[in-house]
C-alpha cells in the first residue's frame, strides 16, 4: 500500500485521535479501559499539535495512523533530556497494520530529529506488552535504556514503561 507521511491536517485531528484511542483500547493498553484518564489525552490531537509535531500516515485521503514528534526541549516530552527528541503516541489503525505505516512514521521522526540542530538522540517510552512495537524499534536501531524506565502512575508497579533510545 502506498501512503504518505506528513504533518496531520486540522480536519484530520479527530480521526487521528480516535485511531490512537482505539489502538490503545483494542490492544488492551489502558489499565482502566474506557474510564482510563489517558484515553482523553490520546484523543487530544489538536492540543498536541500546538506543542509538538503530529504526523499522519495517509493513503487515498484516509488517515491510517499517526505519531507525535517532540523536538528537543518540547513541552510534550516525558523523558527527553537536552539534545534529545521524543516519539510519543505512535498508533496505526488495526485494519492498516502490517503495511509499513508504523515504521514509516518512526523513520519520519528520526529524520526530523536529525534535522534539529543539537539533537543527538531520539527516545521513547513503551509498555511491556507492546512487543510488535519493540521489534520495530529494535529493527530500526533503537536500544533498550532500562536505567530510564519510569512509571507515569507511581505506586502502580505494573505500569512501568520501558524506554528505548537511538543515537543519531
Amino acid at each position: 500500500m502506498d501512503f504518505a507521511i506528513r504533518r496531520a491536517a486540522a480536519d484530520e485531528y479527530e480521526t487521528l485521535g480516535e485511531i490512537t484511542a482505539q489502538a490503545y483500547l483494542q490492544d488492551g493498553l489502558l489499565d482502566f479501559g474506557e474510564s482510563d484518564a489517558y484515553l482523553g489525552e490520546l484523543r487530544k490531537v489538536a492540543e498536541r499539535a500546538t506543542a509538538a509535531e503530529v504526523l499522519a500516515a495517509v493513503a487515498d485521503g484516509r488517515v491510517l495512523g499517526g505519531v507525535t514528534f517532540v523536538p528537543s526541549g518540547g513541552p510534550m516530552a516525558d523523558i527527553a533530556r537536552p539534545g534529545e527528541a521524543e516519539i510519543r503516541m505512535l498508533a496505526v489503525a488495526r485494519e492498516a497494520r502490517g503495511r509499513g505505516a508504523g515504521e514509516a512514521l518512526v523513520r519520519a521522526c528520526v529524520d526530523r530529529a536529525r534535522a534539529v540542530e543539537g539533537c543527538v538522540r531520539v527516545v521513547l517510552s513503551t509498555q511491556r506488552t507492546m512487543r510488535p512495537a519493540h521489534r520495530l524499534y529494535e529493527r530500526l536501531g533503537f536500544v533498550r535504556t532500562p536505567d530510564r524506565d519510569w512509571n507515569p502512575l507511581p505506586g502502580l508497579d505494573d505500569i512501568t514503561l520501558l524506554t528505548y533510545g537511538l543515537t543519531l
